[in-house]
């Protein structure tokens, strides 16, 4: 887990709170090992990523029915076989992959945030509360209008990630850079990852010009990173301005921001809503490889692949979940866009048939009941296609 510690939020209005309930719903294994291994994070799933990734290797390492080789591939294997690579595909694994299907891939950057040590974040500058009075799970760095001023021209003076020649330097809109987000103008931060609406001091009141947050990366609360603040920037810039955030003027950083190729493909020109390659029966691919945003994202199409290969290998049809849920609709997305200018996609409520409108009855309580509507689809669903574990077992697959 690069960019942050975060799954997204897991309330009822949050569409990616509903891929997340349908995946546990499936006992999907990453979702589960997020779930077991959470750290405060308000109403987000945020997980120690360590304790996480830990449970994940016992999971794969111990099933009976995984044998795992380690080594790098360069060659598609032959049989089913699900690509589930990853945004760094190995340039030998990602030409062999281009002479199998033809055509080019896509690629974009994306960017991982600084973490701080705790100790050494200023408690009597910064404070904790949620946004809007919320579980006060984050801790808050308070900007007046020139301490911004400076900060901001800090980050406009900063030394940026200078690409190579071959590389195309696009930024997915969920995860821009901080130094990009400056670029864009002097108020972008503050409307974005600083905006300070619904963060007041709890003991004063006092409303501030900008705020910044920071979310505890692990269990035990020794870390924490800057939201919003995925960068690019040399390691000295990034330190200069992570001081300059009033609370963190002796940070200790343990982690400097990262950036890194994201290589994906033209999902709706390749493959189908089960996955599969329209054009190659038995190839599958998942995540960031079959053009998701998102950890949550790429772990439900893993399990969607996986799920669809096993039926494969055991001569049944392949399963697609319902358009109401999150899953079916990404999927559907990913299989439909406009191939002319696709960019990958994170779960949201624009890809799900939504309730019908009523008078009286808010934006919240539609994607609520949206939820609701989705989750009841999926788990029926689920019920559907669940006998695909029994011959699994019988024939030891």
């Amino acid at each position: 887990m690069v960019c942050s510690n975060s799954f997204g939020g897991e309330a009822a209005s949050n569409a990616k709170g509903l891929l997340q309930a349908e995946m546990l719903a499936a006992s999907g294994v990453v979702m589960t090992a997020a779930s077991n291994n959470r750290v405060p994070a308000g109403g987000a799933v945020a997980v120690d990523r360590d304790l996480m990734s830990q449970q994940v290797t016992r999971e794969v390492t111990s099933h009976p029915l995984i044998t795992v080789h380690r080594g790098e591939l360069t060659e598609i294997p032959e049989g089913i076989v699900v690509l589930a690579t990853g945004p760094l595909t190995s340039d030998a694994l990602a030409e062999a992959i281009r002479k199998r299907i033809g055509g080019d891939f896509l690629g974009f950057y994306d960017a991982a945030a600084p973490v701080i040590e705790a100790d050494s974040i200023n408690m009597d500058i910064a404070f904790r509360r949620g946004r809007y009075g919320q579980s006060a799970d984050y801790i808050n760095l308070p900007f007046t209008k020139e301490q911004y001023d400076r900060w901001y021209e800090r980050l406009t003076e900063a030394r940026s990630h200078t690409p190579h020649d071959w590389e195309n330097l696009e930024f997915f809109e969920g995860c821009i850079p901080i130094e990009e987000l400056g670029r864009r103008g002097y108020d972008t931060p503050r409307f974005g990852p600083l905006k300070p609406v619904g963060l007041e001091h709890p003991e004063t009141g006092e409303q501030f010009f900008a705020v910044a947050q920071l979310r505890q990366e692990d269990k035990a609360g020794r870390m924490y990173s800057i939201v919003g603040f995925q960068t690019g920037l040399k390691w000295g810039d990034q330190k200069e301005l992570v001081q300059l955030m009033p609370g963190l003027e002796k940070a200790v950083v343990v982690r400097y921001g990262v950036m890194h190729r994201n290589t994906y493909l033209n999902a709706p020109a390749l493959l189908g809503p089960d996955l599969q390659f329209r054009e190659h029966p038995g190839l599958y691919a998942a995540g960031v490889l079959a053009g998701t945003e998102g950890y949550l994202e790429s772990s439900a199409t893993g399990w969607l692949a996986g799920l669809n290969a096993a039926r494969q290998a055991l001569g049944l049809a392949a399963v697609i979940p319902p358009e109401q849920s999150m899953l079916g609709g990404l999927v559907r997305y990913l299989s439909s866009a406009n191939s002319d200018n696709f960019q990958p996609m994170n779960a949201n409520w624009g890809l799900v048939p939504s309730v019908a409108k009523q008078r009286g009855v808010g934006r919240k309580e539609r994607r609520e009941a949206t939820y609701e509507q989705g989750l009841k689809a999926f788990t029926a669903w689920l019920e559907e296609v669940s006998p695909v574990r029994e011959p699994l077992a019988a024939t030891g697959a």
